[in-house]
Protein backbone atom coordinates (compact mmCIF):
# COMPACT_ATOMS: atom_id res chain seq x y z
CA UNK A 1 0.00 0.00 0.00
CA UNK A 2 1.29 3.21 -0.91
CA UNK A 3 0.16 6.58 -0.09
CA UNK A 4 -0.61 9.38 -2.73
CA UNK A 5 -0.42 12.93 -1.51
CA UNK A 6 -1.73 14.96 -4.28
CA UNK A 7 -4.14 17.34 -2.36
CA UNK A 8 -7.51 16.98 -4.15
CA UNK A 9 -10.35 18.65 -2.36
CA UNK A 10 -13.05 16.60 -0.41
CA UNK A 11 -15.69 18.34 -1.33
CA UNK A 12 -14.53 17.28 -5.50
CA UNK A 13 -13.94 13.63 -4.64
CA UNK A 14 -17.53 13.34 -3.83
CA UNK A 15 -18.90 14.36 -7.15
CA UNK A 16 -15.51 12.32 -9.30
CA UNK A 17 -16.74 9.00 -7.30
CA UNK A 18 -20.65 9.40 -9.23
CA UNK A 19 -18.58 9.98 -12.01
CA UNK A 20 -16.21 7.43 -11.71
CA UNK A 21 -18.88 4.81 -10.89
CA UNK A 22 -20.97 5.79 -14.20
CA UNK A 23 -17.96 5.75 -16.10
CA UNK A 24 -15.63 3.72 -14.87
CA UNK A 25 -13.05 6.37 -14.73
CA UNK A 26 -10.50 7.18 -17.32
CA UNK A 27 -10.20 10.83 -17.35
CA UNK A 28 -8.10 13.27 -16.26
CA UNK A 29 -5.06 11.72 -14.17
CA UNK A 30 -5.64 8.18 -15.24
CA UNK A 31 -7.41 7.53 -11.62
CA UNK A 32 -9.97 4.13 -12.58
CA UNK A 33 -11.04 3.78 -8.78
CA UNK A 34 -10.23 0.21 -9.29
CA UNK A 35 -6.92 -1.03 -10.72
CA UNK A 36 -5.13 2.49 -9.28
CA UNK A 37 -3.20 3.44 -6.03
CA UNK A 38 -5.72 2.45 -2.92
CA UNK A 39 -5.57 3.24 0.62
CA UNK A 40 -6.49 1.02 3.31
CA UNK A 41 -8.36 3.05 6.45
CA UNK A 42 -9.26 0.49 9.61
CA UNK A 43 -12.92 1.71 11.17
CA UNK A 44 -15.51 -0.32 13.52
CA UNK A 45 -17.70 -1.98 11.15
CA UNK A 46 -20.38 -1.96 14.02
CA UNK A 47 -20.81 1.45 15.99
CA UNK A 48 -23.90 3.40 14.75
CA UNK A 49 -22.98 7.04 14.38
CA UNK A 50 -19.60 6.28 13.60
CA UNK A 51 -18.52 3.57 11.88
CA UNK A 52 -20.63 0.71 10.73
CA UNK A 53 -21.28 -1.32 7.71
CA UNK A 54 -25.01 -1.16 6.24
CA UNK A 55 -27.30 -3.53 5.03
CA UNK A 56 -26.56 -2.55 1.18
CA UNK A 57 -22.68 -2.96 2.49
CA UNK A 58 -21.46 0.49 2.80
CA UNK A 59 -20.22 2.62 5.24
CA UNK A 60 -21.44 4.92 7.40
CA UNK A 61 -21.01 7.62 10.44
CA UNK A 62 -18.30 10.35 11.79
CA UNK A 63 -15.29 8.32 11.70
CA UNK A 64 -16.10 7.39 8.15
CA UNK A 65 -17.07 10.90 7.15
CA UNK A 66 -13.60 12.10 8.86
CA UNK A 67 -11.17 9.22 7.04
CA UNK A 68 -12.91 9.42 3.70
CA UNK A 69 -12.05 13.39 3.46
CA UNK A 70 -8.50 12.81 4.74
CA UNK A 71 -8.16 10.19 2.06
CA UNK A 72 -9.45 12.83 -0.62
CA UNK A 73 -7.47 15.52 0.76
CA UNK A 74 -4.53 12.64 0.15
CA UNK A 75 -5.77 12.51 -3.27
CA UNK A 76 -7.67 9.65 -3.58
CA UNK A 77 -11.02 8.89 -4.81
CA UNK A 78 -13.86 7.57 -2.34
CA UNK A 79 -14.13 4.25 -4.80
CA UNK A 80 -10.17 4.13 -4.25
CA UNK A 81 -10.52 3.28 -0.13
CA UNK A 82 -10.61 -0.60 0.94
CA UNK A 83 -12.39 -0.44 4.47
CA UNK A 84 -11.00 -2.65 6.71
CA UNK A 85 -12.50 -3.70 9.74
CA UNK A 86 -10.30 -2.48 13.06
CA UNK A 87 -11.59 -3.84 16.42
CA UNK A 88 -10.25 -2.08 19.02
CA UNK A 89 -7.78 -5.07 20.56
CA UNK A 90 -6.32 -5.44 16.62
CA UNK A 91 -5.56 -1.61 15.23
CA UNK A 92 -2.36 -1.51 16.54
CA UNK A 93 -1.81 -4.95 15.28
CA UNK A 94 -3.76 -3.47 11.77
CA UNK A 95 -0.72 -0.83 11.61
CA UNK A 96 2.15 -2.65 12.70
CA UNK A 97 1.81 -5.46 10.09
CA UNK A 98 0.90 -2.99 7.20
CA UNK A 99 -2.55 -4.31 6.76
CA UNK A 100 -4.09 -1.15 7.13
CA UNK A 101 -2.53 3.10 6.17
CA UNK A 102 -4.46 4.58 8.80
CA UNK A 103 -6.68 3.63 11.47
CA UNK A 104 -10.43 6.03 12.35
CA UNK A 105 -11.94 3.57 14.77
CA UNK A 106 -12.68 6.12 18.03
CA UNK A 107 -8.34 5.56 18.54
CA UNK A 108 -7.99 7.53 21.74
CA UNK A 109 -4.54 8.67 22.03
CA UNK A 110 -2.53 7.28 24.94
CA UNK A 111 0.82 7.51 25.96
CA UNK A 112 1.01 3.86 25.89
CA UNK A 113 -0.62 3.66 22.22
CA UNK A 114 1.51 6.51 21.31
CA UNK A 115 4.45 4.30 21.63
CA UNK A 116 3.74 1.53 19.18
CA UNK A 117 1.89 3.87 16.71
CA UNK A 118 1.61 7.39 15.62
CA UNK A 119 -1.11 9.96 16.15
CA UNK A 120 -2.65 13.04 13.95
CA UNK A 121 -5.54 14.66 15.66
CA UNK A 122 -7.45 14.52 17.98
CA UNK A 123 -10.46 15.18 15.76
CA UNK A 124 -13.14 14.40 18.52
CA UNK A 125 -13.20 14.51 22.45
CA UNK A 126 -15.46 12.14 23.78
CA UNK A 127 -16.49 11.41 27.35
CA UNK A 128 -16.70 7.70 29.04
CA UNK A 129 -19.97 7.02 30.28
CA UNK A 130 -22.37 4.34 30.88
CA UNK A 131 -25.08 2.82 28.83
CA UNK A 132 -27.76 1.10 31.52
CA UNK A 133 -31.15 -0.21 31.06
CA UNK A 134 -33.85 2.96 30.98
CA UNK A 135 -35.37 1.53 34.16
CA UNK A 136 -32.33 0.95 36.40
CA UNK A 137 -32.37 3.62 38.94
CA UNK A 138 -29.26 1.98 40.91
CA UNK A 139 -26.66 3.06 38.79
CA UNK A 140 -25.86 6.84 39.46
CA UNK A 141 -22.08 7.00 39.90
CA UNK A 142 -18.95 4.68 38.88
CA UNK A 143 -18.98 3.09 42.53
CA UNK A 144 -22.43 1.58 42.31
CA UNK A 145 -20.81 -0.81 39.47
CA UNK A 146 -18.94 -3.01 42.57
CA UNK A 147 -20.62 -6.30 42.32
CA UNK A 148 -22.03 -5.62 39.39
CA UNK A 149 -21.39 -6.93 35.28
CA UNK A 150 -19.43 -4.14 33.85
CA UNK A 151 -19.28 -4.88 29.99
CA UNK A 152 -16.96 -3.41 27.68
CA UNK A 153 -14.63 -4.56 24.41
CA UNK A 154 -11.15 -6.16 24.72
CA UNK A 155 -8.59 -3.58 24.67
CA UNK A 156 -10.80 -1.04 25.83
CA UNK A 157 -9.36 1.96 27.88
CA UNK A 158 -12.34 2.82 29.15
CA UNK A 159 -13.19 -0.80 31.26
CA UNK A 160 -9.12 -0.40 32.77
CA UNK A 161 -10.27 3.02 34.43
CA UNK A 162 -12.93 2.00 35.86
CA UNK A 163 -11.20 -1.32 37.25
CA UNK A 164 -8.47 0.16 38.01
CA UNK A 165 -9.61 3.60 39.46
CA UNK A 166 -13.32 3.61 40.02
CA UNK A 167 -14.84 0.87 40.98
CA UNK A 168 -12.13 -2.28 41.76
CA UNK A 169 -14.78 -4.91 42.62
CA UNK A 170 -17.05 -4.82 39.49
CA UNK A 171 -17.46 -7.99 37.75
CA UNK A 172 -15.89 -7.19 34.60
CA UNK A 173 -17.02 -8.73 30.86
CA UNK A 174 -15.15 -8.75 28.01
CA UNK A 175 -16.37 -9.23 24.46
CA UNK A 176 -15.47 -9.25 20.81
CA UNK A 177 -17.45 -5.95 19.96
CA UNK A 178 -19.75 -3.73 21.62
CA UNK A 179 -22.89 -5.61 19.75
CA UNK A 180 -22.27 -8.42 22.04
CA UNK A 181 -22.18 -6.24 25.55
CA UNK A 182 -25.63 -4.45 24.07
CA UNK A 183 -27.16 -8.60 23.87
CA UNK A 184 -25.32 -9.09 27.20
CA UNK A 185 -27.28 -5.90 28.35
CA UNK A 186 -30.71 -6.74 27.01
CA UNK A 187 -31.09 -10.34 28.14
CA UNK A 188 -29.83 -8.95 31.58
CA UNK A 189 -26.14 -10.98 31.82
CA UNK A 190 -24.56 -7.51 32.11
CA UNK A 191 -25.90 -4.42 33.95
CA UNK A 192 -23.83 -2.13 32.44
CA UNK A 193 -22.05 -1.03 29.05
CA UNK A 194 -18.46 1.36 29.29
CA UNK A 195 -16.95 3.36 26.49
CA UNK A 196 -17.84 7.09 25.18
CA UNK A 197 -20.72 8.81 24.98
CA UNK A 198 -20.51 9.13 21.20
CA UNK A 199 -20.63 5.14 20.84
CA UNK A 200 -23.32 4.73 23.48
CA UNK A 201 -25.33 7.60 22.39
CA UNK A 202 -24.96 5.69 18.78
CA UNK A 203 -26.21 2.99 19.95
CA UNK A 204 -29.17 3.96 22.04
CA UNK A 205 -31.14 5.74 19.22
CA UNK A 206 -31.15 2.99 16.82
CA UNK A 207 -35.06 2.47 16.27
CA UNK A 208 -34.65 -0.95 17.55
CA UNK A 209 -33.33 -0.16 20.83
CA UNK A 210 -35.94 3.05 20.85
CA UNK A 211 -36.52 3.40 24.91
CA UNK A 212 -34.91 0.67 26.16
CA UNK A 213 -31.60 1.99 27.42
CA UNK A 214 -30.22 5.64 28.97
CA UNK A 215 -26.91 6.69 29.09
CA UNK A 216 -26.02 7.19 33.06
CA UNK A 217 -24.71 10.78 32.54
CA UNK A 218 -21.05 10.81 34.06
CA UNK A 219 -18.04 11.92 32.23
CA UNK A 220 -15.78 9.54 33.65
CA UNK A 221 -12.90 10.71 31.85
CA UNK A 222 -12.07 12.54 28.33
CA UNK A 223 -10.77 10.03 24.97
CA UNK A 224 -9.30 12.12 22.55
CA UNK A 225 -9.72 10.50 18.99
CA UNK A 226 -7.12 10.23 16.86
CA UNK A 227 -5.70 8.42 13.66
CA UNK A 228 -3.76 6.02 13.81
CA UNK A 229 -0.55 4.92 11.78
CA UNK A 230 3.00 3.79 11.12
CA UNK A 231 5.03 4.49 14.08
CA UNK A 232 7.57 7.61 12.46
CA UNK A 233 5.96 8.49 9.69
CA UNK A 234 5.76 12.63 10.94
CA UNK A 235 5.02 13.27 6.92
CA UNK A 236 1.80 11.54 6.72
CA UNK A 237 0.74 12.65 9.97
CA UNK A 238 1.57 16.36 9.28
CA UNK A 239 -0.47 16.11 5.74
CA UNK A 240 -3.70 13.93 7.87
CA UNK A 241 -3.45 16.90 10.87
CA UNK A 242 -3.75 19.47 7.57
CA UNK A 243 -7.10 17.46 6.24
CA UNK A 244 -8.60 17.55 9.95
CA UNK A 245 -7.77 21.72 9.81
CA UNK A 246 -9.82 22.10 6.65
CA UNK A 247 -12.22 20.02 7.53
CA UNK A 248 -12.62 21.70 10.35
CA UNK A 249 -12.15 25.30 8.60
CA UNK A 250 -15.01 24.29 5.80
CA UNK A 251 -17.53 23.50 8.10
CA UNK A 252 -17.79 19.88 6.89
CA UNK A 253 -17.18 18.51 10.51
CA UNK A 254 -19.70 20.35 12.02
CA UNK A 255 -22.15 19.07 9.12
CA UNK A 256 -20.88 15.77 10.20
CA UNK A 257 -21.39 15.96 13.31
CA UNK A 258 -25.05 17.16 13.26
CA UNK A 259 -25.83 14.37 10.47
CA UNK A 260 -24.77 11.94 12.82
CA UNK A 261 -25.08 12.66 16.55
CA UNK A 262 -27.78 15.06 15.98
CA UNK A 263 -30.53 12.69 16.30
CA UNK A 264 -29.07 10.98 19.51
CA UNK A 265 -29.11 14.52 21.01
CA UNK A 266 -25.52 13.89 21.27
CA UNK A 267 -23.43 17.14 21.08
CA UNK A 268 -19.25 16.44 21.50
CA UNK A 269 -18.94 20.20 21.10
CA UNK A 270 -16.88 21.88 19.32
CA UNK A 271 -13.63 20.28 17.58
CA UNK A 272 -10.06 19.95 19.47
CA UNK A 273 -7.01 21.69 18.51
CA UNK A 274 -4.40 19.73 16.64
CA UNK A 275 -1.82 18.55 19.69
CA UNK A 276 -0.08 15.31 17.63
CA UNK A 277 2.56 17.35 16.00
CA UNK A 278 6.00 16.18 15.32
Amino acid sequence: MRLRTTGAAAAAVLALSLTATACGGGSGDGGDGGDGDKIAIGIKFDQPGLGLKAKDGGYEGFDVDVATYIAGELGYEPGQIDWVEAPSAERENLISRGDVDLVVATYSITPERKEKVNFAGPYMIAHQDLLIRADEEGITEATDLNDKKLCSVKGSTSAQNIKEKLASDTNLQTYGTYSECLTGLTNGAVDAITTDDAILAGYAAQSQHEGKFKLAGLSLKDEHYGVGMKKGDTELQSDVNAALEKMVEDGTWKESVEEHFGPAGYDPGEAPEITEKS
